[in-house]
């Protein structure tokens, strides 16, 4: 009977364990495209002959997104290493003696030997770690601008489903842009989007088999005593 219930809780706790680590690739409403806000409703007016109000023609702007619902593209850049090395090394040596004590000018003698005491002690540790990631992520992904804040700056929020023969892949950004750091083509890079989140995720075949199971997870995880 315990061997049973054993066996039952290391089963449920593998299978929170798994899904506690597998990634979020699901469709999100927060990721949705924000569309621009809807236009008062005003006294229709008589369109010229080369303005026409319902295009909403800007004769003086240029076509770099400053309102909300807008599209803007972002030019993945990123690229980073990091590398950290470590080494460390210590010795300790300790030595100590101590003459027998004597009574009436007479050292004390325990089997015709001196009772002298001595300490020798000595103690060493070598230890070294390194540590090497390079990260590299080029491309490009259209967003929309989610909210313009008060100092002008743009929210911008959008994501690429990519789906390609047995697999899914997902690439996510969010942000603040400068309407400063826009090009005149509409697009900005990667580095200059402040608090940037950037994910790039995937689902299907490939995914999985490079994914470890549920019970290689499990013996992995912190649950594990051992």
């Amino acid at each position: 009977m315990f061997d049973r219930r054993l066996l039952s809780l290391l089963c449920a706790l593998a299978v929170i364990a798994g899904c506690a680590s597998g990634p979020r690739t699901h469709d999100d409403a927060e990721w949705a495209p924000t569309p621009p806000p809807a236009p008062q409703i005003a006294a229709a007016q008589a369109d010229g002959s080369i303005y026409h109000d319902q295009q909403n023609m800007e004769l003086f702007a240029d076509p770099r997104a400053h309102r909300v619902g807008d599209i803007l593209t972002v030019a993945l850049v990123e690229s980073t290493q990091a590398s950290k090395k470590a080494s460390t090394t210590t010795s300790k040596t300790d030595k100590a003696k101590i003459a027998s004590p004597t009574i009436l000018g007479q050292g004390i003698t325990i089997g015709g030997k001196a009772a002298n005491i001595g300490l020798d002690g000595e103690r060493s540790f070598d230890g070294a770690g390194s540590s090497t990631q390079s990260n590299q992520l080029t491309g490009q992904i259209t967003v929309t601008v989610a909210q313009r804040l008060t100092n002008g700056n743009l929210l911008v929020r959008g994501e690429k489903w990519l789906t390609i023969n047995q697999g899914q892949e997902l690439v996510r950004i969010s942000g603040i842009v400068r309407p400063q750091d826009i090009g005149q083509d509409n697009v900005v890079p990667s580095t200059r989007v402040a608090d940037a989140r950037i994910s790039y995720t995937g689902r299907g075949t490939l995914a999985d088999a490079n994914t470890r199971g549920w019970l290689s997870r499990f013996f992995n995880s912190k649950w594990m005593p051992f």
